[in-house]
């Protein structure tokens, strides 16, 4: 071969190799492109089956019978639970092997199979909606610093109140039984609210507000079970002040 013909063969095999370094360039970046698309595919399939799944849990438990409403009155050594049922009689039941020995106890409220009237779960306490209705603050952001013309007050609220509950070793120490509440008398406006409110920021305690007069109901009975309601909500929010407001 001479020179001219050397020269067009290695000029064509430039170009073949140019072209095929080219297909494989575009080759990878849709290899690329489609590994993109199906690690996307697949984290959408992951996506979808957990929806299908939460779906059909969401239907299954609409679909499930509804429940009756008891209170557990006693546990039995066997395991089976005596419940007053919302129709009225004691029955004695199995419980769901599912639910923690430890929240089933005397007077919790618990749900019931409609069928075989057998404990199929635990559920919250209920409150009445006065109780649920207080003023309740987690925090509250008042300080003495804000109060005026009460300095006696504050003092003798702090021994009272305030160092039981920040000293309680020191009172246990000297043996002082501090006092399980006090009585703020006053017209309204003096600052008795506030007083509360300061003692509950400086304690690190919930502020818990309820109006005296809802105590006095109707029926027998009524006004002790709401005292009951309110004081077990204090202890769920615990610690805590409570202020009852006459």
């Amino acid at each position: 071969m001479d020179e001219d013909q050397i020269r067009e063969f290695s000029e064509k095999l430039s170009e073949r190799i140019a072209s095929l370094e080219d297909r494989n360039d575009k080759l990878l970046e849709t290899a690329r492109r489609v590994e993109g698309e199906k690690r996307y595919v697949e984290t959408e399939l992951i996506r979808l089956q957990k929806e299908i799944k939460r779906l059909k849990q969401e239907l299954d438990r609409l679909k499930s019978p509804p429940l009756i409403i008891g209170n557990v009155r006693d546990i039995l050594a066997d395991g089976r639970v005596v419940v007053k049922s919302s129709t009225g009689p004691d029955f004695i039941v199995n419980a769901a092997d599912y639910i923690a020995k430890e929240n089933l106890l005397v007077g919790a409220r618990v749900a019931l199979n409609k069928q075989t009237l057998a404990v199929m779960g635990v559920l919250p306490p209920s409150y009445d909606p006065i109780v649920t209705g207080a003023e309740i603050i987690e925090k509250p952001d008042v300080t003495y610093e804000e109060i005026g013309g009460l300095d006696q007050q504050i003092m003798e609220l702090k021994e009272a109140v305030e160092d039981p509950l920040l000293k309680p070793d020191l009172y246990r120490k000297v043996g002082i039984e501090p006092p399980k509440g006090v009585l703020l008398v006053g017209p309204p406006g003096t600052g008795k609210t506030l007083l509360a409110k300061a003692v509950a920021h400086r304690t690190k305690a919930s502020f818990i507000r309820f109006v005296g007069s809802e105590l006095v109901q109707k029926y027998i009975g009524e006004g002790a079970r709401l005292v009951r309601e309110l004081f077990e909500l204090a202890r769920k929010k615990s610690p805590s002040i409570v202020f009852i407001d006459e």
